[in-house]
């Protein structure tokens, strides 16, 4: 390890001055990026609301073009779109030429972004879009290109200057175009209807996801793994079923299998406490009879609010008529990446 150190590159040694050189330089960008975003705000007219119909009429897929840096941004815009209820994939204009223009069909809806409205790969594809009938929505940095002069709404995404002191890295130019794809993806979203749940749908292995489609019937125990006894079985016995199901706690149920109580390890514990004889002990005279239940059908987050409110670990599950269908506790929510 120290002979890795040493081999490795050291951080360059700066003086003060350069240090507050450099904080200024980043702060620049941020400002000259920030004031390009800002005048975004007043070119909110009936383009973009154009733009917008277009989408929302779409029967088949929102096909998001663009090359280089654009094309990244493009990249995002169309993640974001798919994810937010707008179906949309990104064509790479180079490929397009090579056989990729077979993805886009007269069912979809082209959004090219170019800051010069005058790239060579897009220009190319250009009359082929237009025999396509597809309608056309650009994002360019000009007004006056081609790009803007032949799509049916152009999105005026321009810049005063770019965060690049050499007025050549595209900064200030490619954060716009981010910023005007989320702003028609939000857009798009509201118009639809779409909610949280929806969101959720698109991200099933995320936190969210879990949360708002993630059930109680998911996770919990059942069947030969549920904890449960009689009403009228032994306290020893009881403890048996627990040790041997490993939630922490047991069922009691009446003989048509509605739910009675439940024991618990701090039912135990309060149960020693009093000096109760385990082994002729009936669970009956231990039991918390009015205990906790949840629906199958409820939302695995709800159990957790039900668990934190009550300050327990674990809850049971019944049917409409009462009847134990199931168990859970908090190490099952932890699992499930609920919490």
């Amino acid at each position: 390890m120290t002979e890795r150190r040493q081999l490795g590159a050291r951080p360059a040694t700066l003086s003060q001055d350069q240090a507050d050189k450099i904080k200024s330089l980043g702060r620049a960008v941020i400002e000259t990026e920030a004031q390009a975003v800002a005048a975004l705000g007043g070119r909110m007219d009936d383009s973009f609301v154009d733009a917008c119909r277009h989408m929302l009429a779409c029967e088949g897929r929102i096909v998001v073009l663009g090359m280089g840096k654009s094309g990244h941004i493009g990249g995002k815009i169309a993640a974001t779109l798919a994810s937010t209820g707008s179906p949309a994939f990104f064509v790479h204009p180079g490929e397009a030429s090579h056989g990729d223009l077979g993805m886009i069909t007269p069912r979809d809806v082209v959004l090219a972004i170019s800051n010069s409205g005058e790239t060579d790969e897009l220009l190319t594809i250009l009359p082929l879009l237009k025999r396509l009938g597809v309608p056309m929505i650009t994002m360019t940095g000009r007004r006056d290109c081609t790009l803007a002069r032949e799509a049916d709404v152009n999105l005026d995404i321009s810049v005063t200057t770019e965060a690049c002191p050499l007025g050549l890295a595209p900064t200030s130019s490619t954060t716009a175009a981010l910023a005007m794809g989320d702003a028609l993806a939000i857009a798009l979203l509201e118009s639809r209807g779409f909610t949280a749940e929806d969101f959720a749908r698109s991200h099933p292995a995320g936190r969210l996801g879990r949360r708002l489609l993630l059930h109680v019937g998911d996770i919990m125990h059942a069947g030969e793994r549920l904890p449960r006894v009689e009403l009228g079985a032994g306290l020893l016995d009881t403890l048996d079923e627990m040790s041997r199901k490993g939630l922490g706690m047991s069922a009691v149920v009446r003989p048509d299998g509605t739910l009675a109580g439940v024991f618990t390890d701090g039912d135990l514990r309060r149960a020693l406490d009093r000096g109760i004889d385990v082994r002729a002990t009936p669970i009956d005279a231990v039991m918390t009879p009015e205990c906790a239940t949840i629906a199958a059908t409820a939302l695995a987050v709800e159990a957790v609010r039900i668990m934190e409110a009550r300050s327990i670990n674990g809850l049971l599950v019944t049917d409409p008529n009462g009847r134990l269908i199931g168990a859970l506790n908090m190490h099952d929510l932890l699992r499930a990446g609920v919490v």
